[in-house]
């Protein structure tokens, strides 16, 4: 687990370089290839697989054709070095594999790789560099592109350094829509993301660059049957765990009070011969969403040795402002914070993690989906006499609900679901509208053929690449590299999800339970109170802080400020936003998102 920097046409020197070294804090190298153009290659390494120097980075092939930079893990690696018996390894690192791999199959072989990954590959032969992001977008991978120059990181940061850019005002009306922004874009005018399961191919000899997927979709397997299909899931699941143990360094699991978490620290101590160490965080205070006692209960059964982190609303406006300039891109996810904390403790004693993250979104874990299961058996008429009332009801999940199911146009409808903020109040909030959204959704509609499936299988998949990668991923990568710590999600194995996909919504929600197969399988092994928990999510008690204290101590901080934020936010309806909250209509989630731009604008001065 690394942080990546590369450029064509740019230099740079360790200044740049180490603007990530909190990513690989073990070992840093830049190399320069200069034929045609000046090509620099940067790596900080965070030594987990081969802690010899065979593991440095750049690495290049034996005859020197191909050289790469890598960031992540690819747990099936000892598998492809079977087909590679011609070639002398010098260690054993999973980047000599995937490089010599690349060498021998091209560069579309990177589907078979099960991991987490981005990748830059320098073609030294044919002057071709390929930039690739992994198919969930565990590892985020940005880039600027200019004639012929290129420069391609881990983080923006270092981006920034050597370009210029400014806030691009159609991008942040998609952000407030969507809570994120979607690749490929970020709110700077020149900085994408590479989607994820794509390769980007820049020719070093005319300049242009192309983008193609290697995500492939899946048949539905109407046929499955559910006790076939928990053998099956079972064995795929406990696969799954085994290959992300992979490693030279002691492994922990980050332990919720949920399901998900805890079937994999159950199973990541099965096959582990040490004792587990597991880790939790809740506030002090007594709420609603504190997991601590659930937690507890869970690492006694499973038997770990178990650590918690307890915060106060102070540690959430002590970190707020540093948090969102770590992550670089505002979210309006309120998890990242407790995140923070979490990972800083764990960053002490390990050096890897599993978590249980990647769950939800293609085993059908939110009800977005019972949604849409619903709206099959209801006549859209009914939604459209209920659609006016939409703005009266103070539940957020409800309006949103009635706002979206009676819309026909499907992209549309998953649009509307996904909704933060309406197109008026973004209207009123930055005099500006989002035209992007819909083309984003559609994009992983189409790619995913999502037309030959159910509506609630087809959000499932469009989510699991999108929402999933750009929002909860992108925030656990940085905030958990901020502390040279690696984070896997064994959930988001290659093979266990290209399975779950072949599998009827029905056996991922029924009865109007989701997760319905992960769960029964999850009963095998684990007590009934942990598999039957209410979920809670990993939040903070925000909800409660905005209508106190707190929020008065936002207002007054946004009404005598002088940021660059209200050059483009209309103040009021800002500030309005606080008062809505606080009459009970639950709006956390609004109020942290634009507390994240506002302190995004505070480290973009130029924005």
């Amino acid at each position: 687990m690394c942080g990546i920097l590369g450029s064509i046409n740019f230099d740079f020197d360790n200044s740049v370089l180490d603007t990530i070294k909190h990513r690989g804090p073990d070992f840093g190298k830049i190399t320069k290839y200069n034929k045609k153009d000046l090509v620099c290659f940067g790596h900080r390494r965070l030594s987990i697989v081969d802690l010899s120097e065979s593991g440095n980075q750049p690495m290049e092939t034996k005859d020197e054709q191909y050289s790469i930079i890598f960031n992540g893990e690819i747990y099936n690696h000892l598998e492809l070095r079977k087909e590679l018996e011609e070639v002398t390894f010098n260690g054993h690192s999973d980047t000599e594999t995937i490089l010599n791999y690349i060498a021998k199959k091209g560069i579309n072989c990177v589907s078979d790789f099960n991991g987490i990954f981005a990748i830059g590959l320098l073609d030294n032969i044919n002057n071709k560099l390929y930039l690739v992001r992994d198919a969930f977008g565990v590892k985020p991978l940005y880039y600027y592109i200019s004639n012929d120059q290129l420069v391609f990181s881990s983080e923006i940061r270092p981006i920034k350094k050597m370009i210029s850019t400014k806030l691009k005002v159609e991008n942040l009306a998609e952000l407030l829509k969507l809570r994120y922004n979607p690749a490929p874009e970020t709110l700077y005018d020149n900085i994408k993301k590479l989607r994820p399961g794509h390769i980007l191919e820049f020719d070093l000899n005319t300049y242009k660059f192309s983008i193609t997927s290697f995500i492939m979709s899946v048949s539905i397997n109407k046929n499955a049957t559910l006790h076939n299909a928990i053998d099956k899931y079972g064995q795929l699941f406990e696969n799954a765990i085994k290959r992300q143990l992979m490693s030279d360094v002691e492994i922990g699991t980050l332990l919720s009070g949920g399901v998900d978490s805890a079937l994999v620290t159950y199973f990541a101590g099965k096959n582990l011969d040490y004792k587990i160490k597991s880790y939790t965080v809740g506030f002090e205070e007594e709420n609603p969403v504190n997991e601590l006692i659930y937690a507890r209960e869970s690492a006694a059964i499973l038997n770990t040795d178990h650590h918690e982190i307890l915060l106060t609303q102070d540690d959430f406006v002590n970190g707020l402002k540093k948090i969102s300039q770590i992550v670089e891109e505002p979210l309006g996810t309120t998890s990242i914070i407790p995140m923070y904390y979490l990972n800083q403790e764990v960053s002490k004693s390990l050096k890897v993690v599993l978590t249980g993250q990647g769950a939800d979104e293609p085993l059908g874990g939110y009800d977005r989906y019972k949604g849409e299961i619903f709206r099959n058996y209801v006549p859209n008429i009914l939604f459209d006499v209920a659609k006016p009332f939409s703005g009266l009801i103070k539940n957020e999940i409800i309006s949103r609900s009635l706002n979206s199911l009676g819309e026909s146009d499907i992209i549309k409808r998953f649009e509307n679901v996904y909704s933060l903020f309406s197109d008026k109040e973004i209207l009123k909030l930055i005099n500006s509208k989002d035209v992007n959204s819909y083309a984003k959704i559609k994009y992983f509609y189409d790619l995913l053929d999502c037309k030959s499936k159910e509506s609630a299988e087809a959000m499932m998949s469009i989510d699991t690449r999108m929402n999933l990668s750009d929002d909860l991923l992108i925030y656990t990568d940085k905030v958990s590299m901020n502390f040279g710590l690696e984070t896997r999600v064994p959930l988001l194995d290659n093979e266990l999800v290209s399975y779950i996909e072949t599998l009827p919504y029905s056996l991922r929600i029924r009865k109007g339970v989701g997760k319905y197969i992960h769960k029964e399988f999850a009963k095998v092994v684990l007590p009934e109170k942990i598999v039957n928990r209410k979920k809670l999510g990993f939040q903070s008690p925000t909800n409660k802080w905005f209508k106190e204290d707190l929020g008065s101590y936002y207002i007054n901080e946004l009404n005598k400020c002088e940021s660059n934020f209200f050059r483009v936010f209309d103040k009021k309806e800002v500030v309005n936003l606080f008062k809505t909250h606080r009459s009970g209509v639950n709006k956390e989630k609004q109020i942290f998102l634009l507390l994240s731009i506002y302190y995004w604008f505070e480290g973009n001065q130029e924005a």
